[in-house]
């Protein structure tokens, strides 16, 4: 059985840093196109960031030069490094797993984690 778990989420004040953190078992990490996606009330789902299998990485324009994903084969935990937060990333993040790196129907999906960013 697979799971993803999430942590680390929390309210922080603009400007401000968080570190999430997703532990996967049944599956290992390093095999599968990891991703942050979120999603804020009335939004669409959007895709954060993504790292795949040979640890090449791509990010939202929205959250790049603020948002670091890495992964943690050790552990098989993924994370993802926050920083210079705004109120736009106020949201629920969710980890995923997929054998591929193509489009954004993952198949292993976490319960999320909630982030507020105020002001």
């Amino acid at each position: 059985q697979v799971q993803l778990v999430e942590s680390g989420g929390g309210s922080v004040q603009v400007g401000g840093s968080l570190r999430l953190a997703c532990a996967a078992s049944g599956i290992t990490t390093v095999n599968y196109c990891m991703a942050w996606f979120r999603q804020a009330p009335g939004k669409e789902r959007e895709r954060v960031a993504q790292i795949h299998t040979v640890g090449t990485t791509r990010y939202a324009d929205s959250v790049k030069g603020r948002f670091t994903i890495s992964r943690d084969n050790a552990k098989n935990t993924l994370y993802l490094q926050m920083s210079s937060l705004k109120p736009e990333d106020t949201a629920m993040y969710y980890c995923a797993a997929n054998p591929a790196c193509y489009g954004d129907n993952y198949v292993y999906w976490g319960q999320g984690t909630q982030v507020t960013v105020s002001s």
